[in-house]
């Protein structure tokens, strides 16, 4: 029996979930559902200011034991649906000869942004690297620099909020196992709540690169807010802090601020010129090995999810793509992407789920946010400095064919969503992949070059 969906439905977006059993075979559990348009604390006054975690988990066996090498049973060729653990994600973006050179983000620290809390985070990352073979971090923190609101279970927001926390430190680990871990929270999913703690961690320099999996339509965020937050942007980037953001999880749409129904639009804050919006592919690659097989636009209809991208109405088209092939007028979103599928996601571990189940099968652009933070991590200490910034030089990068051999070009697939239409990958950047996913020990190489 399969759990089969992660579907929106009316207001709410209806989150399958289902776990990975290293027990005896149970029974599935109830879906969770996380509303864009509510807060613990009851209905909106207004619409929008709530962001939504671009995370999902998609349909999986009711059992996936491990088996003596270590292995889940979604990562066998008998598997029906399909999963990876760091060690096939490291090897199919060519993450693993860069650790095993010895560049594996020491020295700097990752700073994850997320709303609420997951009580559970300090066991679930250590069961995740127990589970995979990762040592624990060289330092992992939780700061909450305007208090923790207390965790409720029966709370849906607050328990889809949890499954986001588990899945950005953890995989952000994964990928720079040498950088340190800031898990800085805020109060809720509100733009004021969010913002405040961006705000926090720029102006105290906490983190050389910051993952924010979280979004939402551009229209639906106050005006004067988003600028301030630009405006923070805009600082953080001159001071050597690297932006990155998930793109979203619904294609080429975007929830009404209301969450009623979908319109045509892109993901703040992943659309801020100074952020590197993530958007999402369905990886092929070898279920043990990891080996690069080819890659597809992030686009499960069945499930109603696909990865994120199009064109701002708020900001003009940067600089940095003024050369951009499919550019016009308004910055294109996402500039780069990486593996979000529900059919093969990646594991975690998640204990604050309310079920009997530690170990999960997760997809969305949140998967790639955060490994494209420690991607970056890499990059800065080999660089021996921050970035920073680094959309300029992603596209002068693409724009060669040396770095073009940095990424690999999507050209399958489209982000149209329900009845909205999308965009179709191309060769070189297109709105529904971007550049593509890195091929890290080449893409590192070429930004610490340039």
């Amino acid at each position: 029996m399969l759990r089969v969906f992660a579907c929106a439905a009316g207001s709410v977006l209806a989150l399958g979930i289902a776990p990975i059993a290293t027990t005896a075979p149970g029974p599935l559990r109830p879906s969770v559902a996380v509303s864009p348009a509510t807060t613990s604390s009851g209905p909106l006054l207004r619409p929008g200011g709530v962001r939504q975690p671009a995370v999902t988990t998609g349909p999986q066996p009711t059992s996936t034991m491990v088996d003596s090498a270590g292995m889940f049973h979604c990562q066998m060729p008998t598997a029906q649906f399909r999963c990876y653990g760091p060690s096939q994600i490291r090897r199919a973006y060519s993450i693993q000869p860069l650790i095993d050179s010895g560049w594996d983000g020491s020295g700097k620290t990752v700073t994850i942004v997320d709303g609420f809390s997951n009580p559970t985070m300090a066991s679930d990352l250590a069961s995740f690297d127990s589970a995979l073979g990762l040592s624990a971090p060289v330092s992992f923190r939780t700061i909450a620099p305007f208090g923790i609101t207390p965790f409720v279970p029966t709370d849906p927001n607050q328990v889809g909020w949890s499954s986001e926390i588990a899945l950005d430190v953890e995989w952000a680990h994964a990928v720079a196992p040498g950088a340190a871990i800031v898990l800085a929270l805020a109060r809720s999913g509100a733009d004021p709540d969010l913002v405040a703690v961006e705000r926090y961690v720029i102006d105290h320099g906490i983190g050389d690169v910051i993952s924010m999996s979280y979004g939402e339509a551009e229209r639906c965020m106050n005006p004067q807010l988003r600028a301030q937050e630009h405006a923070l942007f805009a600082a953080a980037s001159s001071r050597g802090v690297t932006l990155v953001a998930g793109s979203g999880d619904q294609g080429a749409a975007q929830y009404t601020c209301y969450g009623s129904s979908y319109i045509k639009a892109v993901s703040t804050p992943a659309s801020d010129p100074y952020v590197t919006g993530v958007g999402g592919t369905r990886l092929n690659a070898d279920l043990r090995t990891g080996q690069y097989v080819s890659e597809s636009v992030w686009n499960e209809p069945a499930y109603a999810v696909g990865g994120g991208g199009g064109f701002s109405s708020i900001y003009p088209r940067p600089g940095f793509q003024a050369a951009v092939a499919g550019v016009g007028a308004m910055r294109g979103l996402p500039d780069v992407a990486y593996e979000a599928s529900e059919v093969e996601g990646v594991i975690i571990a998640w204990g604050s789920s309310g079920t009997t189940g530690e170990f999960w099968v997760f997809g969305g652009t949140s998967i790639g946010a955060p490994q494209w933070a420690g991607i970056v991590a890499i990059a800065d200490q080999m660089a021996g400095r921050d970035l920073g910034w680094i959309n300029p030089a992603l596209y002068a990068l693409g724009g060669t064919a040396a770095g073009r051999a940095a990424f690999h070009d999507i050209t399958v697939g489209n982000n149209s969503f329900r009845w909205i239409a999308g965009y179709a990958a191309t060769r070189g950047w297109d709105a529904a992949s971007g550049l593509g996913s890195p091929i890290a020990s080449k893409l590192v190489a070429g930004l610490v070059g340039g």
